[in-house]
């Protein structure tokens, strides 16, 4: 029988999955998954700047798809690619990569091919953003988004897009390579979270770019999420010469897709960021243009549907930040403690504490509807300051922001009746899990295969 292969391109780590027909359709046969650990510094941006080495995240795919079984990628027909939306890489569409013959089949490793700018990416404060002309779009602008960076380029850096003759996210981009497109090929999901895109008639505001010498040539052509790109033009790591691929979609999208089967249930994802998201009724379309000041974000999603997302730059990647400023006391003080094993402290210490007077709130990396609004703590008192009580109260606090930004009056407004808990954080932190059903008065069910790899292969 034939395989499927979904693929996820996240911002720490890359996974495979091989789906197979079951009779109760399709379940994952195989899946694999290894970090990038492709953060690398910004020269031009400094420190505001989030940037990662595309060979590195390369290297990390290609090391999953080898550790698949060979005789089931021989089987694949159809590969699906999502990964981090709004981040943008540059490669020369003649030199964006090389292709050489290994022991079970072709790989490609990038040549002439920029750094991934992520969708973390600051370079643009908001002065620089509001310099910029206002997009056609139902999206509000902000830093990270690919046209908003293309701009930072063109206004800073105009020599370093004289390099390149392409653009798009880190998934278009394999894509672009295993089907050997002459032009990328980006869908409307990825397009939307560029900025300067209208959903309604699928179309990139090239009028108001060309305006402001900004390089349209760089826009990718774009499609509909579902559809196919084109064909593999080698056997890539075994998987048959001629093999369909999907064109790239938004990991968002694809984590929602993998679970979502009732448009009464709420899907909440913390990983390295955070989103709370409901399905909006068949048939709505977003309004002409944003509000800026709302923290609800209306995502493409298939079949011309859309999502109601409040999506947090504030999750997983907070308590990561608490976990490296622990480790960073410590070794002033001039002990080592892994990272890790304080971790598994932190939680510990916080289960032993139910409740904690203390009010956290943590949004250290500012949110997109307002960006000026850092993290903050409140009500500080002697008998709360453990390390049980700070990470109970920064927990909820994660919790609490996504909860302020898709409050759970509008949840039961539009029918909700139970949220489904996906994500790494998540997975691996019980103490979240008690804040988000204390929070939420909602039965709470925890996917075992919520994931954007499995999503993707599913929708292709």
């Amino acid at each position: 029988p034939a395989c499927v292969l979904g693929i996820d391109l996240g911002t720490t780590s890359v996974k495979a999955a091989l789906l197979v027909g079951a009779e109760r359709g399709q379940v994952v046969a195989e899946s694999c998954s290894r970090e990038t650990q492709a953060h690398t510094s910004s020269l031009e941006a400094g420190p505001q700047g989030m940037e990662q080495n595309v060979r590195r995240i390369i290297r990390a795919l290609n090391e999953c798809l080898a550790a698949l079984p060979q005789q089931q990628l021989q089987r694949v027909s159809h590969i699906g690619i999502s990964g981090q939306m709004h981040g943008i890489v540059f490669w020369k569409k003649d030199k964006g990569c090389k292709w050489t013959e290994c022991g079970t089949g072709a790989t490609f490793e990038p040549e002439e091919v920029s750094h991934l700018i992520t969708w973390q990416d600051g370079r643009c404060s908001p002065t620089f953003l509001s310099s910029l002309p206002l997009p056609q779009s139902h999206i509000s602008l902000a830093t990270g988004f690919g046209c908003a960076t293309v701009y930072w380029y063109l206004k800073k850096s105009p020599d370093f897009l004289k390099s390149y003759d392409a653009a798009g996210t880190i998934h278009d981009y394999v894509v672009a390579m295993l089907c050997d497109l002459k032009k990328p090929l980006m869908s409307v999901q990825n397009a939307a979270s560029w900025g300067y895109f209208n959903s309604r008639n699928k179309s990139w505001n090239t009028d108001i770019l060309k305006k402001s010498g900004f390089p349209v040539h760089l826009l990718p052509e774009v499609g509909d999420p579902g559809s196919i790109a084109g064909r593999t033009i080698c056997a890539w790591h075994g998987i048959p010469k001629g093999a369909k691929v999907g064109i790239a979609l938004g990991d968002f999208q694809c984590s929602v897709y993998s679970c979502l089967t009732e448009r009464t249930d709420a899907v909440l994802n913390i990983s390295t960021s955070a989103q709370l998201t409901v399905s909006m009724p068949q048939g709505f379309q977003p309004p002409e243009t944003p509000d800026p000041s709302s923290a609800v974000t209306f995502f493409p999603y298939f079949n011309g549907d859309y999502l109601a997302v409040a999506a947090s730059l504030n999750g997983g990647n907070v308590l990561a930040t608490f976990v490296d400023m622990v480790a960073r006391w410590t070794e002033e003080l001039g002990l080592q403690v892994q990272e890790s094993a304080i971790y598994t402290k932190i939680i510990k210490a916080a289960l032993a504490q139910n409740d904690s007077k203390l009010s956290v709130h943590p949004t250290i990396f500012g949110e997109r509807h307002i960006p000026e609004q850092l993290a903050s703590v409140t009500n500080i008192a002697v008998s709360d300051l453990s390390l049980g009580h700070v990470t109970r109260a920064l927990c909820r606090g994660i919790v609490e922001n996504l909860c302020s930004m898709l409050p759970v009056q509008h949840l039961m407004e539009t029918g909700v009746r139970r949220i489904l808990g996906s994500g790494n954080a998540l997975a691996r932190n019980e103490v979240l899990r008690q804040e988000v059903e204390r929070i939420f008065p909602f039965p709470v069910v925890y996917g075992k295969d919520v994931d954007a790899a499995v999503g993707a292969a599913m929708v292709i």
